[in-house]
């Protein structure tokens, strides 16, 4: 049941428009899900996705500011967005370059608030 779930989530999020691709990703470091094309390495893509975010919550420790809801990683080419999604669940979205992020980001915490009610 849980797998299913999953794939539905993966559905849901790839049918944000701009959404090029997305995974779902345990805080601890696990590939739960991707629509992701291609070959790639996903138990060290999971890890490094969760390990940004984590250090983007510690940095934030640090200096006393609230925990981040979104880590940004922005390129040339693309934008990954890396999301909480409950206290579990971390989102990642590759968004296309043409793209209004806001709009995807706001579409993706809406998504992220239901995952984090259900898993």
């Amino acid at each position: 049941m849980l797998k299913g779930k999953i794939q539905d989530f993966i559905l849901k999020i790839g049918a944000v428009e701009g959404i090029a691709s997305c995974a779902l990703v345990s805080r601890d470091g696990i590939m739960l899900g991707n629509a992701i094309a291609g070959e790639f390495n996903e138990p060290w893509f999971a890890a490094m996705i969760a390990t940004l975010f984590a250090s983007a919550e510690s940095a934030t420790g640090i200096i006393k500011s609230p925990s981040p809801d979104v880590v940004t990683i922005g390129g040339e080419d693309s934008t990954m967005v890396i999301l909480g999604a409950g206290e579990k669940v971390l989102i990642v979205a590759v968004l296309e370059t043409n793209l209004e992020k806001t709009r995807a980001i706001s579409d993706l915490e809406g998504i992220a608030r239901e995952i984090g009610g259900s898993i």
